[in-house]
């Protein structure tokens, strides 16, 4: 990720960036995907450190065996992104009220 700028994070603000992280993440999996066709799906988004924060988003998703040809490496990676710019965005507007 690209480095934003920002003071040390509070405790709070990393708790929002990891759960903003996780929901975009897990919306858009299950707009690809009805859950009726996930047989197990977990994300967890987590931070290390506070000044820089490095965040690491993992999804552990399984789906019915009626889903077999779909390909869920690219799924995950799509997910995975969507969490990051995310989180991103998140920090960027941190980051402006910071600088007012």
């Amino acid at each position: 990720m690209e480095e934003i700028g920002l003071s040390e994070l509070t405790v709070e603000q990393l708790e929002e960036l990891c759960e903003i992280g996780e929901k975009a993440a897990r919306d858009y999996v299950l707009s690809k995907i009805p859950s009726r066709r996930i047989s197990n799906f977990d994300v967890t988004v987590t931070t290390e450190g506070t000044k820089p924060v490095n965040v690491n988003i993992d999804i552990e998703l399984e789906l019915s065996p009626l889903m077999k040809d779909f390909n869920v490496e690219k799924l995950t990676d799509e997910a995975v992104q969507r969490g990051f710019a995310a989180i991103k965005e998140y920090l960027r507007g941190i980051s402006c009220k910071f600088k007012k």
